[in-house]
């Protein structure tokens, strides 16, 4: 029988992608144990203003989803691609522009945040220049994987891709829309939109960038990663369409539940609302989905440490899903609105869900690319413990921070007067602010671990001839 012909597919990007994602990881929380412990002890800033919360936290956002998140969404995706589709990338010179311009982005990012160069958007604060270079970087990232999936040499598309598809269209839509602005210097300008116009476009652009960015695409890394880990295939194919289908026809519409009690018409929010609610159903077939793939294989998480990251980040998943339609409901949404009760759904998906399918998926991906083996499988455990304890303490303080602080500023006394002051709420948070400091550092010191474990990884690349690069059609 004639062998079958090897195909040479373009990892050393892949790689470099993947190393810059683990370094982002360890900045982007790095500067977010910092402003956590700024908000606990203010005299942190040291009166320096390029250092103060109100400059660093969109750096810190900006890290962690932008730096951290795409590079590995690219890192995945252009793995991912190349083997689904049997064939290298279309353009490895284009793939290189990406990971060379989406660097600037980030580099320009470090540079002007801090110096207050803003626009004061959630998720969207870079001024216009970088975001024309955003929208240049981004697509050809875009051209690049749908020219691959083009010329690829099977017929199938597998699901992760689509996933992969549906955010990058989406998310160059949304980016440019939101981004609509008025230059008035290279520094400054001034959105297009205004008013409440200007809120819902950018709560449409935020909400989708947690939608697509952070969801549909981690999603593509979950439905390719979990089962190659497991060495099983996906519990339902099946479930998998079904799951990509409802999840990109709703939400789109969930951005207005952001806007509950403000100048926003009530029908808006109560319509965002109610497919909130919705939403719970196909995001919990996906959890359900990715979980179950390791029915009759549980055993594996008694010694596959990288497994075990991505099966926890999958009921992260699934509880963050719930508890984001949750908070959408306008009676709870009067007590959950404008408290830390947010940050700790955000975290819970960031940290429980984004970040913790990205680092398993990377744990797998490097050595593969590196045709070598993983430096170290205890470190691997010992940062999963440091992620998992300290994204379990981080949310809890501010779930119980934020519910605190709702009930605080709704109380009222036998006169009909606050019972507190603002202040006095402040001063409440202290010791969840402590709690939160504590618990972000440990997911960063996990963090340090991985990147030191990644990088005597690499160090070691083609030391095995594990076959990464050049894999049978």
């Amino acid at each position: 029988m004639e062998a079958k012909p090897e195909v040479s597919y373009n990892f050393e990007v892949v790689k470099w992608f993947g190393v810059m994602a683990v370094v982002y990881l360890v900045v982007g929380t790095l500067i977010g144990v910092y402003i956590a412990s700024e908000l606990a002890w203010p005299a942190l800033n040291l009166d320096i203003p390029y250092i103060t919360f109100g400059r660093l936290r969109p750096l810190h956002t900006n890290a962690v989803i932008f730096a951290f998140g795409g590079c590995s969404l690219m890192a995945t995706a252009f793995y991912i691609v190349q083997r689904t589709s049997h064939t290298p990338l279309w353009s490895n010179k284009m793939a290189w522009f990406t990971f060379w311009t989406w660097n600037l982005v980030i580099v320009g990012a470090v540079i002007t945040l801090p110096l207050g160069m803003t626009q004061g958007k959630e998720y969207a604060e870079l001024e216009w220049p970088l975001d024309i270079l955003i929208a240049v970087s981004w697509l050809s990232y875009f051209i690049n994987f749908v020219f691959t999936i083009a010329k690829r040499t099977v017929s199938h598309i597998y699901v992760a891709n689509w996933f992969f598809l549906a955010m990058m269209a989406m998310i160059t839509y949304l980016h440019v829309v939101n981004s609509l602005a008025i230059p008035v210097s290279w520094t400054k300008s001034y959105s297009l939109f205004s008013g409440v116009q200007d809120a819902m476009i950018q709560w449409w652009y935020g909400h989708n960038a947690v939608g697509f960015f952070l969801t549909a695409g981690f999603l593509g890394i979950m439905y390719y990663f979990v089962p190659k880990q497991a060495a099983l295939p996906i519990f339902s194919y099946r479930l998998s369409v079904l799951h990509f289908w409802t999840l990109i026809f709703g939400y789109v519409w969930l951005g207005a539940h952001h806007l509950q009690y403000t100048a926003l018409p009530d029908w808006a929010g109560s319509l965002s609302a109610a497919i909130s609610i919705g939403m719970i159903i196909p995001s919990w077939g996906g959890a359900v989905n990715g979980i179950l793939t390791l029915s009759g294989a549980w055993h594996k998480l008694r010694t596959d440490y990288v497994l075990r990251f991505m099966i926890m980040s999958l009921a992260f998943y699934a509880m963050s899903t719930f508890e984001g339609p949750v908070m959408s409901i306008r009676t709870v949404n009067a007590l959950s609105h404008y408290t830390d009760w947010t940050i700790g759904h955000v975290h819970s998906g960031a940290l429980g869900w984004v970040a913790m399918v990205a680092i398993g998926a990377l744990y797998h991906l490097i050595p593969r690319v590196c045709n070598t083996r993983l430096y170290s499988t205890d470190l691997v455990n010992l940062h999963f413990w440091l992620a998992t304890t300290g994204t379990v303490i981080y949310i809890s303080a501010m779930w119980v921070a934020g519910i605190t602080q709702g009930m605080m500023w709704r109380a009222y006394d036998d006169q009909g007067a606050l019972a507190y002051t603002f202040v006095e709420s402040v001063a409440a948070m202290h010791p969840y602010y402590m709690m939160r400091a504590f618990g972000g550092l440990l997911f960063f010191s996990g963090a340090a671990v991985m990147l030191y474990n990644v990088v005597m990884t690499v160090r070691t690349t083609g030391s095995e001839p594990a076959g990464a690069g050049k894999v049978e059609a």
